[in-house]
């Protein structure tokens, strides 16, 4: 079963944001928030919160173990700028450039496994092609 949350607009970029969610992806949900304790990074907070929101997502279903959860899915894309074109910055020859202020869309979604054990155990009833062949022989 899978368990999502997502921290939409964060304003942080996209790539400073992948710093940590890089550290995180594909640990346990109790070892990853024990990395992050040790991390001193602006978007460690906004990684942290989305963790622990999706653990109250997960809490909500009785069937699931809490502490078997592992972050199956965690991903940073980049939101829209804020503030537009509003401000600009002076550089050489006389021109100017916008002010890019950067936001980011955070999503981690934990998992308890049991997907992907009936996805493996349903790939290993269906015949191959040479079971098929042999069946066809016969």
């Amino acid at each position: 079963m899978e368990f999502s949350a997502s921290h939409m607009h964060a304003r942080i970029s996209a790539r400073k944001a992948r710093y940590v969610v890089d550290l995180i992806r594909g640990l346990n949900v109790n070892e990853a928030l024990d990395t992050l304790k040790f991390i001193n990074r602006r978007a460690k907070p906004m990684v942290v919160k989305v963790i622990r929101s999706a653990l109250a997502n997960a809490e909500q279903n009785v069937d699931v173990d809490i502490d078997d959860l592992v972050i199956s899915r965690a991903v940073v894309d980049e939101g829209p700028l804020l503030g537009g074109r509003g401000r600009w910055r002076p550089i050489s020859r006389g021109r100017a450039v916008p002010i890019l202020k950067r936001t980011s869309h955070i999503k981690i979604s934990l998992s308890d496994g049991s997907d992907e054990a009936d996805d493996l155990e349903s790939d290993a009833a269906a015949p191959t092609a040479d079971e098929k062949a042999d069946q066809a022989s016969e």
